[in-house]
This record gives C-alpha cells, structure tokens and sequence, in this order.
C-alpha cells in the first residue's frame, strides 16, 4: 500500500482502479478502471461508476453518486448541504445529526470542467458538458451544455459533434 493514499477499510474498490499519491476515500465506493488523481477526497455515501476519470484537486462528498464514464476536471467541488451552519440554534457545534445529506446525480457520459462547483439537490443530465469554472446551480438536460456562474444554458450537443 502506498504511505501517501489513505483507503478506509470500508472503501469499496473496483477491477483495475488507478489511484495517484495523496487521496483520501472513506466509506465510498469506486467502479472498475477508474482512475482517481491526487489531492482527491471522496467521502462516505458517495459512488463513483466504472471508466470515469477523477482528476486531481477534486472534492466529492457525501450523497454525491456519479454514474460511468464520466470525466471530473481538476479542483471540482460538490455540495450537499444548500444552508450549511457551523452551529445549532442553540449555538453548540453541529454534528451529523442536525443535517440531512441532500443529493446529486451525475448521470452517464457526463464532462465537469475544471473549477467548477456543483451545488447540491441537483441531476446533470446524461452526456451532458459544464463548462470550466462553472457553477451548477439547477438541473442540467442530457446532452445540454451549460457554462458560467450560475451556469446557464448554451446549447445541446449535436449528433455529428459527438
């Protein structure tokens, strides 16, 4: 095992799975082939399907499942919480049970340009491309491409630019 990568016991690997220095994966689980680039943590509750590529930098967190085939540029960040606080109402430290995980689904086929953030509660639609530095804030059509802050929709692919 390599000293710079730290897999929990309860992370589940697929076939052939490539992992880079310095990840971090706990209570997830990783399709077949994929390949995992450095400085990537995935966290528990998240799913990454078969022949995606996770590229370094990359944040996926809990509630997060990402289907096959999907490429994930560098420094993406997910997000399952639409009101994060530090603190609960009556000022203590919030743990695991004072928020719900809220979901987000990266269907088939699917392209993530680097830096962009993927807010939460939201389906990106199957071969769909977001455009590097985007913010994803509402669903996004299968074969659309979106791009901007928040994204919006540009247009959708067509068959002979496939």
């Amino acid at each position: 095992m390599n000293e710079f990568v730290s897999i929990a016991p309860s992370v589940r690997l697929g076939k052939d799975v490539r992992l880079s220095k310095f990840i971090n994966l706990y209570g997830c689980e990783i399709g077949d082939e994929t390949k995992i680039g450095a400085f990537v943590e995935i966290q528990k509750n998240a799913s990454v399907g078969k022949r995606c590529k996770i590229s370094s930098h990359t944040f996926v967190c809990e509630g997060v499942e990402i289907e096959d085939n999907v490429f994930i540029g560098h420094s993406v960040t997910f997000i399952n919480d639409s009101y994060p606080r530090s603190t609960t109402p009556s000022g203590g430290l919030q743990t695991e049970t004072d928020w719900k995980v809220e979901k987000t689904l990266v269907r088939k086929g699917v392209s993530i340009g680097s830096g962009s953030t993927i807010l939460s509660n939201l389906t990106i639609g199957e071969n769909a491309i977001v455009g590097a530095g985007s913010v994803v804030t509402r669903d996004v059509p299968a074969n659309a491409i979106v791009a901007g802050n928040p994204a919006k929709f540009l247009r959708f692919i067509t068959e002979e630019k496939k």
